[in-house]
């Protein structure tokens, strides 16, 4: 038996084409031929109005909430549970990141402990839609509105999940998403800011140009300090691929997850990954959610896979753990409950049923492996 692996990229004979067109073809005045054609598409894919490729996720949500004015002494509002990823953008800018308890079910911000986190210092929320589930963004966007703050959506994991019929990083101020090889979509690394917001979409335009301003006949002025965040042409090059197949991604990834919702359906003791009626969950990584009762472990979870040969991939820390986040005293049970007891399965486009069975058998024999009560 192979390994499994707990992801790979789907990539083939159209994104080998781009890419080679790309490297031969793709200078001088085609420099950003792909690099603007996957924008454009991607956009179109969200309904979005604006986008600008970037070298990753990380680096759209900086210049994003630098557009926003988040700065020095400003707080912004995310779940504690949450990869680092989120929240280091916004101590680039001198800000501070507030924790606040996620909800048992989506395992996303509680709006609730949102709204009661608010101060005079509050300058943005961060809805981050993990594993491809979805915030609630009715309750997020009427605190927004109510209390004048944006929110932001972090769409990194949820390329192809949908809130009431719009696309996951299409409804706040604007979305940030990754294309690392992990994720549903890939260009290897990088990512992309999307906004319907015409000002901030050519803030962020100049920003991620180094303060130069579209435009500007004055070569090579810029009007203040900026960043460099740019795709290369090569990397849009198999993202216009993957664009382009992209529904095709996404049924793979919900099918995925369909395989291993029937075969652990009515199994006691352990839940996935939600999707509300009026909703549509891209799972990026299909995760069980083992009852406290069970007495299953994190670290039980881990000796199980690895010894079936299977890829170990444990649920998020809280941040709040990490060493640099260690000064914030927080109280959130369920962030912290959560990674006690919960597990990313493999999910990836090649993987075969036979190798969902393994996974699924993993799951089946721990549960069947508990003392009795």
């Amino acid at each position: 038996m192979s390994r499994i692996h707990y992801t790979k990229p789907s990539v083939g004979e159209l994104e080998a084409r781009y890419t080679l067109d790309a490297v031969q073809n793709g200078w001088g005045a085609r420099c950003y031929e792909y690099l603007t054609r996957f924008e454009h598409g991607f956009a179109e894919h969200l309904g979005a109005t604006y986008a600008i490729a970037t070298s990753s996720c990380t680096g759209a949500l900086h210049m994003g909430m630098a557009a926003l004015g988040i700065g020095e002494g400003d707080e912004v509002i995310l779940g504690n549970t949450n990869w680092i990823a989120s929240a280091a953008p916004i101590t680039y800018l001198g800000a501070t990141p507030v924790f606040v308890d996620v909800l048992a079910d989506s395992w996303c911000l509680d709006p609730q402990q949102v709204r009661n986190a608010i101060g005079p210092r509050t300058k943005a929320i961060l809805a981050v839609h993990l594993y491809g589930n979805l915030c609630d963004m009715d309750a997020l966007l009427a605190i927004g509105k109510e209390f004048g703050i944006p929110v932001i959506e972090d769409a990194a994991e949820a390329i192809g999940s949908q809130w009431r019929g719009r696309a996951a990083g299409s409804l706040g101020a604007f979305g940030a998403f990754s294309f690392h090889g992990t994720k549903t979509m890939t260009t290897g690394e990088g990512g992309m800011f999307v906004t319907s917001d015409k000002a901030l979409y050519e803030r962020v335009l100049t920003l991620s140009n180094h303060g130069r301003v579209a435009g500007c006949t004055k070569q090579f002025w810029p009007e203040f300090v900026g960043f460099k965040y740019k795709m290369s042409n090569l990397q849009a090059a198999v993202g216009c691929a993957q664009v382009e197949r992209i529904e095709e991604l996404i049924a793979r990834k919900r099918a995925i997850f369909a395989n291993y919702a029937q075969a652990l359906e009515g199994v006691p003791g352990v839940s996935l990954n939600p999707e509300p009626a009026h909703g549509r969950n891209g799972y990026w990584m299909p995760t069980v959610v083992f009852d406290a009762d069970t007495g299953i472990h994190r670290d039980q979870l881990i000796a199980a896979f690895q010894a079936a040969d299977i890829d170990a991939r444990v649920f998020f820390w809280p941040l709040s753990t990490l060493p640099m986040f260690s000064g914030h005293n927080v109280d959130t049970p369920v962030s912290f409950a959560l990674p006690e007891r919960a597990f990313n399965l493999p999910s990836y486009h090649d993987m075969t049923d036979a190798d969902q069975q393994r996974v699924v058998q993993v799951v089946l024999d721990l549960l069947a492996s508990r003392p009795a009560p």
